[in-house]
């Protein structure tokens, strides 16, 4: 059996960097059952209502949605149980600090195997107002134009 190198994707929140200013990035590990790892190598998990909080020194996560395994039998694990995320003290103590003294949430982006563990992407955020929300796709959308527009005069296309 060959160890496996490199990072494969499993899941992304795509609503969070949307929903949210993004201030800071983490890499946790998960601590996961047998048959979660297993729904997790089919591609079957769900970060869209999923956040972390912290407890008593320790990071979990919920809402997480892992689809039960296939060809599991009654060992299967309770589909949004809470887990545990793996960070270093120091890193838990920095996001406690930085939590209880701001409006700022955990967030997870993304779900992802690296060389065959599995690690997610937490993200200290700061939750965006409509007003951000509408001006960031309002710049989107004029920088969008603008490479069009170069594009077109480059080409030698009438605008």
């Amino acid at each position: 059996m060959t160890k496996e190198k490199g990072r494969k994707a499993i899941a992304t929140n795509r609503k969070a960097r949307h929903n949210y200013s993004i201030i800071d990035t983490y890499e946790a590990g998960v601590a996961l059952l047998g048959t979660e790892v297993k729904s997790l190598r089919e591609g079957k998990a769900s970060l869209v209502d999923a956040f972390a909080t912290i407890d008593n020194g320790e990071v979990w996560l919920r809402g997480l949605h892992i689809a039960e395994y296939g060809n599991g039998s009654w060992t299967n694990h309770a589909v949004r149980r809470n887990r545990k995320l793996l960070l270093h003290r120091r890193e838990i103590d920095g996001l406690t600090g930085k939590i209880q003294t701001g409006n700022l949430t955990l967030v997870p982006l993304s779900m992802y195997f690296n060389d065959g563990k599995v690690k997610v992407e937490l993200a200290l955020a700061q939750g965006k107002q409509a007003h951000d929300k509408r001006r960031a796709i309002a710049e989107r959308t004029a920088a969008r134009e603008v490479t069009r527009e170069l594009g077109r005069r480059v080409k030698g296309m009438p605008g």
